[in-house]
């Protein structure tokens, strides 16, 4: 699989002081690929990032946790996927429930 064959998937919870959250929380959203979901007054930022590659990945989340003001970066989830699979369009017929 070539790099741009699949896309990489993950969701952290950041944990800032809280003084920093804003600027951290600005930091991470300027990143290519970042989202941030939320973020609390006591400084923890749910993120998710998605990357072309292992390598793509592990320099987005390295480059969170040297962000001035985190504290940690959290890994919960991460998924890698074809593209192919990602661009599927789903019919209501392929809802498991």
């Amino acid at each position: 699989m070539t790099p741009r064959d699949e896309v990489h998937i993950s969701s952290l919870v950041v944990h800032s002081t809280p003084a920093r959250m804003q600027r951290v929380s600005q930091a991470i959203g300027d990143i290519e690929g970042a989202c941030v979901h939320a973020a609390s007054a006591t400084g923890k930022v749910v993120v998710t990032l998605e990357a072309y590659s292992a390598d793509e990945m592990l320099a987005k989340v390295s480059s969170i946790q040297h962000t001035d003001g985190v504290l940690s970066a959290a890994l919960v989830y991460q998924c890698v996927e074809p593209v192919e699979e990602m661009n599927k369009v789903l019919s209501d017929d392929d809802d498991a429930t």
